[in-house]
């Protein structure tokens, strides 16, 4: 079974690109992010005309989250329980999906970005991510993939140069910290072994040909619970298909599993 993860900053701008990608790959389920559009707007007869099925959660241009999957499309289900909520009034964003496929309980996540140090988003982030990780550990007995943008470089080694990042987000301690507390529970970041850094990066701003030069981050990730982990048979990261006129300011992460 192979299973991959995509933010691929507007499903409908990138359509093209994600049908060949599934075919190119064979991929069996393909969980999205940044959809940016509500599920009514979504093109999806191409992909069922290759034998995907799809379930979506979105409520504007921004955010949303999908599952396509040739594998069973089972239990969905729109957030997590505890799923807190953001702005004024607080309202739920379509940032998580679940979706039983093949047996696999998998999770298309988008955590929140949390803007800059002192934002209301960036305790928002946190929030999502203590509710998360308590959901999370629910799900860690059975076969369970949390995958997705988790807006987070965990290592120095996750960045293209920490001096830059030093008064950001997504490299703070709290921010480390928590990612660390879903390995500390057991899941395992199933990526890494198979594609150790330096210079391994999901995501490279447009900003300066960032990804030209390689001054990328990985903030992209497949954590699998215990029994998945001992699953896993490999991983890589699709680099090329950052490249190319159109793309995805994030590459594809595919994993799998025996």
């Amino acid at each position: 079974m192979r299973i991959a993860t995509w933010n691929v900053n507007s499903l409908r701008s990138r359509i093209d690109r994600v049908e060949a990608f599934l075919q190119r790959h064979d991929i069996d389920v393909l969980a999205l992010q940044e959809t940016k559009a509500r599920e009514d707007q979504l093109p999806l007869m191409g992909l069922q005309s290759l034998g995907y099925e799809v379930a979506a959660a979105g409520t504007n241009q921004w955010n949303g989250v999908a599952i396509i999957s040739r594998a069973g499309l089972d239990d969905v289900e729109v957030g997590f329980p505890g799923q807190p909520g953001f702005g004024d009034p607080v309202a739920a964003e379509a940032r998580a999906l679940g979706a039983t496929c093949g047996g696999v309980r998998v999770w298309s996540l988008y955590v929140p970005n949390g803007r800059k140090i002192g934002d209301p988003h960036y305790a928002y982030k946190l929030d999502w991510l203590t509710r998360l990780r308590a959901a999370a550990l629910t799900w860690r007995d059975g076969d369970t993939a949390l995958v997705g943008d988790w807006n987070i470089a965990p290592t120095d080694e996750d960045v293209f140069d920490i001096a830059q990042f030093a008064t950001s987000t997504h490299v703070t301690p709290a921010e480390r910290a928590a990612f660390q507390a879903f390995l500390d529970d057991g899941y395992v970041d199933v990526v890494r072994p198979h594609t150790p850094g330096p210079d391994v990066y999901t995501y490279w701003d447009y900003y300066r040909q960032r990804f030209e030069r390689n001054r990328g981050l990985r903030i992209d990730f497949v954590l699998g619970s215990p029994s998945l982990a001992a699953r896993t048979t490999g991983a890589f990261i699709d680099r090329e298909e950052r490249a190319g006129t159109g793309a995805s300011d994030h590459a594809p992460v595919v994993v799998d599993l025996a």
